[in-house]
């Protein structure tokens, strides 16, 4: 018999307004301990005074204790269900993009929070990140066989928030045999993506926009691509008619993936690489006299937890301010932030900064986000991650 999770008067107010997180000091835990769920375990959840508000799973030992998956506490969490819903998110991205190189499910966004996946063409990439999810991952393949029939499905179990939900890091192919390379095309330009060993689930199709948009402005330009990773910005900057790009990154065996895919896109004269880390390439730029016409600043998160704000936006002005000492009399920044937390008035501040500190001016052209295969829940602020300046940084 399913449990049920008892929540403490007035905590129902968020969920009757869209939100799916319940967190632990909301529930009553007199009436329903938490100590009684196992974690993936899946609950009724009940408005203070009985009345069932919807199906959850559950992780006593996370501060978000339970994540609703529908409304009807009638629902059963089974296979039956990730059909349906991944039938729902495939529509959306079918109707969003001609070629099959997207995110299909971006949790909360697509109602199924904790599941990520990422699609290249017939090749799933899967992240679990929660102790939910982890227990129902045999119904989440059994769904995304029966819905897109791939030819491999892997899982990137090596997140920073399963350790938060108390669950092991797993990288594995749980289906079908990966090709020696997998290509994705963006903007017209095509990547090799490393799904099994690069960054997240190898490639960040929330960018797509925004690298669209500064594709329109590199004809003839000198590029700076920080924090490169493979090359997103950087090879299409050169495939978009940039007249010299340089791509930087910590990374080598990152970096071994953006000359690969500059010779892929017939770039690689154009395309170099420099492996430092980004504060310090910046500075010896400097010290070497280097000016370019446009930089793209594409940063980790800084700000991965609510105390780390102040450091991480000393950590954005800074990047930024160095940044802008490298463009030319009349150039263009592209700046970034997927941190959560970074709030996009801030770094329209921080932007305001370090255009001051410069002596110069500013003028913010573009303001971008995440694609829309990246919905945002409207009642989930947490769903709204990413941002994009495009700012032109010019002197009297």
């Amino acid at each position: 018999m399913t449990q049920r999770l008892r929540l403490n008067k007035n905590a129902e107010r968020r969920l009757k307004a869209g939100h799916l997180w319940i967190y632990s000091n909301e529930v009553d835990t007199k009436e329903t301990p938490l100590k009684n769920f196992t974690g993936g375990e899946t609950a009724i959840i009940e408005e203070a005074n009985g009345r069932a508000l919807g199906v959850a799973y559950v992780n006593p030992h996370s501060l978000i204790c339970a994540r609703i998956m529908s409304r009807d506490p009638s629902m059963r969490l089974d296979r039956s269900l990730f059909i349906h819903r991944f039938n729902q998110a495939l529509a959306l991205r079918e109707q969003l993009f001609s070629k099959p190189f997207y995110r299909l499910v971006h949790g909360e966004g697509d109602l199924l929070p904790g599941l990520v996946v990422d699609r290249f063409g017939d090749i799933l990439v899967v992240q679990l990140n929660t102790a939910g999810m982890q227990a129902m991952s045999e119904e989440i393949v059994d769904a995304l066989e029966k819905v897109l029939k791939p030819s491999a499905i892997v899982f990137r179990n090596d997140t920073g928030g399963r350790r938060q939900e108390g669950l092991e890091a797993q990288v594995e192919v749980v289906k079908g045999e990966l090709p020696d390379e997998i290509l994705i095309e963006e903007n017209g330009v095509h990547f090799v993506v490393p799904v099994l060993n690069g960054q997240k689930t190898g490639w960040f199709f929330d960018h797509r926009a925004n690298r669209e948009w500064l594709n329109r402005h590199v004809a003839g330009k000198r590029v700076l691509d920080v924090f490169s990773y493979v090359g997103g910005w950087g090879v299409q900057a050169a495939a978009s008619g940039a007249s010299e790009v340089l791509c930087v990154d910590s990374s080598g065996p990152a970096l071994e993936q953006v000359a690969r895919n500059a010779e892929l896109n017939g770039v690689h004269e154009q395309v170099a690489i420099a492996e430092a880390d980004a504060f310090d390439a910046l500075a010896a730029l400097k010290a070497d006299g280097e000016q370019f016409d446009v930089v793209v600043l594409d940063p980790p998160a800084f700000i991965k937890k609510r105390k780390d704000i102040p450091n991480g936006e000393r950590a954005y002005a800074r990047l930024n301010r160095e940044a802008m000492r490298l463009l030319g009399r009349d150039g263009l920044l592209l700046s970034a932030s997927c941190s959560m937390h970074l709030a996009p008035e801030r770094l329209v501040d921080v932007v305001r900064g370090s255009v001051r500190h410069q002596d110069r001016h500013g003028q913010i052209i573009f303001q971008g986000h995440q694609g829309p295969d990246h919905p945002v829940h409207p009642a989930i602020a947490e769903t709204a991650y990413l941002k994009a300046l495009g700012v032109r940084v010019f002197r009297d």
